[in-house]
């Protein structure tokens, strides 16, 4: 429809007959506008609502990297990315279907990734003279023609939630911010979802503000209703429920998911949970997270500094409990001289690494998998210790669990890396049944005879002991050990035997790996292996190219040191391996210097997930025969 049609108020043209639903298998919406609009909370609301629908979904938030940018200003906007369907979803989506822009500088920033013919519902009021010379528009991109490959709906939903709210007693700033739930509740009527639950939500989430809850119950009345009363949209829309497998579930994001797989470890173990960390984005949510859940035995110290966090957390596992601390890329760089010291002492300890864009300061607020290669060798002398990786937000539950039981049987620091892309997004989570969970045994030593604290058993690991344990008295610090007794020993050949011995058992955890799951053919022309949060992309790309008759397998790893036993057999029944990751090539890197193989590298570090599109349109070169040995950067 165009623009003109978008004059249409409330109380014209009023609908006469129901409107006709067209049913849709999924879509992709992008919430868009300036970091204080609201953007986050409306598509967080509007994902619940989905997900109380029975759908499948995954989002993207996109937070800009200024805390509060200047208003109209393309480096201040922020959106929010959902695709819901009736069938599995693994991403948010490679292009919107339906942008919703608040301002002149979102539609700006986001119109490349609209797809052609796709729906653009525009916040009117918010297309002044001064927005449009923000965002550097010379003309009005509502009025010139220049959208006239899409289906744009003007509503003045800035001016409509002021009418809306004109005698709830608000100020204009405060009825501004109302308009986030204006356009909630078009989008909610537009796809066919009642309000009277989210109606619900709102009234909690602003229980302390009455006033606040009601205007905002108002407006977002006020929205469905537009949809309802007008002639503007010819059609509603609605996704099927998906057909999942039965169980109660519940919307979480990836540090969320974190957050609750520590405490599962903690349960599981009966071993209190410490968290000490420094507030850094994107990682300082499970801070949040773990402080709110302290009636699970579990102690949260937000540190003055990355330092202080992980040696906190170091005491913590010295004096018996689940020692964790948290922290993304340039706090990882402050903590490294720390995490030498929790190798020296072999002391369980879990340091989750929230990646973001780098180096230095970066971009805080994007996706990045860049620090991989920290996490493998990014401290002082020998000093190896395991690396996981989580894939997705629900994984980063089982991550978390995984990287405690690895800590504590082998008695070792344990890196878990996630990054901002599923940190912040969500997807439904299926609520495990307890007793299905993984057991996750501790034995602290009592026993005095014959003890020496750095004596091992057949995983090499020494033994925990509480301090004050009557006859287990010992000595920790950072310089080098005596093979047995703990002692401070500056002996050669003590130090090769102490370097020799903390390396195998990192190499012996990957006995403890499970057989690596090869998704396709077990053997043929290509394997993408991959890691982290590439796994939704990869998953369906290969789905593509195998619907359409290619022959493609997969391999997605958890463990990144060590690597599986039989990843090496694998990677040879294969003519190309594509590897695909957000940074230059970090995984290749490490696969050839590992396996002395060659592999194709697809790289992106442009602080935005891969598109499906962009790991497809690379599976279909190579399986019509470009070169292999072609390494390739994501240009867009």
């Amino acid at each position: 429809m165009s623009g003109a049609a978008a004059a249409v108020d409330v109380g014209l043209e009023r609908r006469t007959a129901p409107r006709p639903v067209e049913e849709l298998d999924s879509v992709v919406i992008r919430f868009v506008g300036d970091s204080g609009d609201g953007m986050q909370l409306t598509g967080n609301e509007f994902s619940r609502a989905i997900a109380k629908a029975g759908h499948d979904f995954a989002t993207h938030p996109d937070y800009p990297s200024e805390i509060r940018a200047p208003t109209g200003t393309l480096f201040g906007v922020s959106g929010y990315q959902i695709q819901f369907a009736s069938r599995q979803v693994f991403t948010s989506g490679d292009a919107p279907d339906v942008l919703v822009a608040m301002n002149p500088a979102a539609l700006k920033t986001n119109l490349s990734d609209v797809k052609n013919g796709g729906t653009i519902i525009a916040n009117s009021g918010a297309f002044t003279d001064n927005s449009l010379a923000k965002a550097g528009y010379a003309a009005n991109p509502l009025k010139d023609g220049s959208l006239g490959n899409y289906r744009v709906y003007e509503i003045d939903i800035s001016g409509l939630t002021a009418l809306a709210l004109k005698d709830s007693g608000l100020s204009k700033k405060d009825v501004g911010r109302c308009k986030n739930y204006y356009a909630l509740g078009l989008m909610l009527s537009l796809y066919s979802r009642p309000l009277d639950k989210e109606e619900g939500d709102v009234r909690k989430k602003f229980a302390k503000k009455p006033q606040l809850a009601e205007a905002n119950v108002l407006a977002l009345r006020a929205g469905y209703a537009y949809v309802e009363a007008t002639e503007m949209f010819i059609t509603s829309y609605r996704v099927r429920a998906a057909d999942i497998r039965a169980g109660t579930y519940r919307s979480l994001t990836g540090n969320h998911a974190t957050a609750l797989g520590f405490v599962a470890a903690s349960e599981l173990s009966g071993v209190p949970l410490f968290l000490g960390s420094y507030p850094i984005t994107p990682a300082t949510d499970i801070l949040h997270e773990l402080a709110a859940l302290k009636h699970f035995n579990v102690t949260t110290f937000q540190a003055e500094d990355e330092i202080a966090g992980i040696c906190s957390a170091i005491g913590a596992s010295y004096g018996g409990v689940l020692g964790m601390t948290t922290t993304s890329g340039p706090g990882m760089a402050l903590k490294t001289e720390a995490l030498g010291l929790a190798v020296m002492l072999e002391l369980p300890l879990v340091i989750v690494n929230v990646q973001r864009g780098g180096p230095s300061t970066g971009l805080p607020t994007k996706i990045e998998q860049s620090d991989l290669l920290q996490a493998i060798y990014g401290r002082n002398g020998e000093c190896p210790l395991p690396v996981i990786a989580a894939n997705s937000p629900s994984d980063c539950f089982d991550c978390a669990m995984e990287a405690f039981r690895i800590a504590v049987k082998y008695m070792t620091p344990v890196i878990l890396l996630t990054d901002g892309g599923i940190g912040n997004a969500a997807e439904p989570w299926r609520i495990p049944d307890p007793a299905s969970l993984p057991k996750l045994e501790v034995k602290f030593r009592t026993d005095p005879e014959g003890y020496q604290a750095y004596a091992r058993d057949a995983n090499l690991a020494r033994s925990w002991v509480r301090p004050g344990t009557p006859g287990l008295e010992h000595r920790v610090g950072g310089l080098e050990k005596d093979f047995l007794t703990g002692n401070i020993s500056q002996d050669p050949l003590n130090h090769q035997r102490m370097v020799d011995v903390r390396a195998a058992k990192v190499a012996g955890i990957a006995r403890d790996i499970p057989p690596t799951r090869v998704e396709g053919p077990a053997q043929g022309d290509l394997l993408i292996v991959g890691w982290g949060s590439t796994y939704g992309s990869i998953v369906q790309a290969r789905e593509q190219a195998v619907a359409e008759g290619h022959a493609v397998a997969h391999v997605h790893l958890r463990h990144l040191n060590p690597f599986p036993s039989d990843l090496g057999d694998i990677l040879k029944r294969y003519k190309t391996v594509l590897v695909p990751e957000m940074n230059l090539g970090q995984l290749s890197r490490l696969l050839r210097e590992r396996y002395l193989i060659d592999v194709v590298q697809l790289n992106k570090v442009q602080g935005k997930p891969f598109k499906v599109s962009e790991i497809y349109d690379r599976i279909i070169e190579l399986c019509n025969g470009v070169p292999k040995g072609v390494s390739k950067g994501v240009s867009k």
